[in-house]
């Protein structure tokens, strides 16, 4: 009787041991939350047309003036209002090219020279081409809006831009 007393004892111990390790070894569930890109206002930003200086549109900007900045741009965004875009600001005048790597909305991509004056237009950029799209002439700032609005509002090479940057 001791003897199966004992014998049970031992078994039961073995299986609560046993459930304990399996339990305790399960690997935990990490919820990953997505991470939200969201339109940080840094400045606003005129554009008029080149013929007559007459105010073509007004937008709320973000600034990308720094390497992280400048590399990530619009990606990850899945819409964009029409009075917002982003500014890209180069330290230096070069020829550039972007393309559209991990960005889903078509933008019209419109380089600027020192002068702050349009040199040249990708209009329609397509979502998530990772094919260049160059400025085929120097340029030190880059405008990225959504696309389609250059045609809309006869935006062409000349127009020049004006912008306030907010201090931090």
């Amino acid at each position: 009787m001791k003897n199966k007393l004992l014998v049970r004892s031992i078994i039961f111990l073995a299986l609560s041991s046993l459930l304990l390790i399996i339990t305790s070894c399960k690997k935990e569930q990490k919820q990953v939350k997505p991470i939200v890109f969201e339109f940080k206002k840094e400045g606003e930003l005129s554009l008029f047309k080149s013929t007559s200086d007459s105010l073509i549109a007004t937008f709320d900007i973000e600034i990308a003036d720094d390497e992280y900045e400048t590399q990530t741009g619009l990606m990850h965004r899945k819409s964009m209002a029409n009075n917002r875009a982003m500014l890209f600001i180069f330290p230096d005048m070069r020829i550039r090219a972007f393309y559209m790597k991990n960005t889903y909305i078509p933008l019209d991509i419109i380089y600027l020279d020192k002068d702050k004056v349009i040199v040249s237009i990708q209009e329609n950029a397509k979502p998530l081409d990772e094919t260049a799209l160059p400025s085929g002439v120097s340029a030190k700032y880059v405008l990225e809006i959504n696309g389609g609005l250059s045609q809309q509002w006869s935006i062409a090479v000349g127009d020049k831009i004006d912008f306030k940057q907010f201090n931090e």
